[in-house]
């Protein structure tokens, strides 16, 4: 792939803090390496403490790294070339609480080089596309916390970034804004931008995501494309099974991960396709009814706890 198709580059990225007083290290993240093309919905994911803020801070230049490089577009984090290029909404936006939603993300905009009609309407464009218009002279201390996330995430967008870094962009947000919100950011991508995200919802991710990374006490521990991620665990099946007796049911305890009654039937979870096999064969055998033999796919929720805890 060209190097203008690659919007982030990170290459053994590390942060060590030093805690006051005890002077003792601590290694928050552990030489992670990855690239985002242009384009891409990448989603970055971690049960909390893995360093995932972390890295986001020091991709923004909030922080420096203790080693290691990072460069969005080619330009190298931290540099004014190349934040200039990046929306970034924090997980927890700090919004000067006397001003209004118009009046703060018109600073973002003027922050950013904008002046004039184009900055206004930029402005009440985005203020429309996060779904606060409606709010948008209101004082920003009388917002709620999912108004407040739409407000910041209205400031990342206002200079129509190339790179859009996003930390838990749906925290605070009811399933109806989650929905809004996930909408966006695929407009977003389909208007050729590209978008870096962090979040806990991992259905969210699952949906809207092309490649993912998971982190785990500062290491990249899975990555790749939704699609090979899901591909790579073994393949589960739920049986369900009538008429099975006693014996049957003793005879399938061994091959079977999961097995139950449910009402009438006996149900069973099996792992791979010699699993199913097997069943199927003892259950025919003992004059049993197969009622359904129904594949179960693994979701990245599967993969996260798997690698991630």
């Amino acid at each position: 792939m060209a190097s203008d198709d690659i919007v982030l580059s990170v290459d053994h990225l590390t942060k060590t803090f030093v805690k006051p007083f005890t002077g003792r290290k601590v290694e928050s993240v552990r030489g992670i390496t990855f690239k985002v093309d242009r384009g891409d919905i990448f989603g970055f994911l971690g049960p909390n403490g893995a360093g995932k803020t972390t890295t986001i801070k020091m991709l923004t230049g909030l922080i420096s790294s203790t080693s290691g490089t990072a460069a969005i577009l080619g330009k190298a984090i931290p540099s004014p070339e190349a934040m200039s290029k990046v929306g970034f909404l924090p997980e927890n936006p700090y919004i000067y609480p006397y001003l209004t939603p118009r009046e703060f993300v018109t600073l973002c905009g003027r922050l950013n080089d904008m002046r004039g009609r184009s900055l206004k309407d930029a402005v009440e464009h985005v203020i429309d596309r996060v779904g606060i218009t409606y709010a948008i002279d209101r004082p920003v201390h009388a917002l709620s916390k999912g108004m407040l996330q739409r407000t910041g995430l209205a400031a990342a967008l206002v200079h129509a970034p190339e790179l859009l870094i996003l930390d838990e962009p749906m925290s605070g947000l009811d399933p109806v804004g989650r929905k809004e919100v996930r909408d966006l950011i695929v407009e977003e991508a389909h208007a050729g931008r590209t978008v870096f995200f962090s979040s806990h919802i991992l259905s969210d991710v699952e949906m809207l995501c092309n490649n993912v990374c998971i982190l785990r006490r500062g290491e990249i521990v899975a990555a790749g494309t939704i699609r090979s991620l899901l591909g790579q665990g073994v393949r589960r099946s739920e049986i369900a099974l009538e008429d099975a007796s006693d014996s049957l049911r003793a005879s399938l305890g061994a091959v079977a991960t999961k097995i139950e009654r449910v009402g009438t039937a006996l149900v069973l979870e099996v792992e791979g396709d010699d699993a199913v096999r097997t069943v199927l064969e003892r259950a025919l055998a003992d004059r049993a009814r197969v009622e359904s033999v129904t594949p179960k796919r693994e979701t990245l929720e599967d993969i996260f706890v798997r690698k991630a805890l």
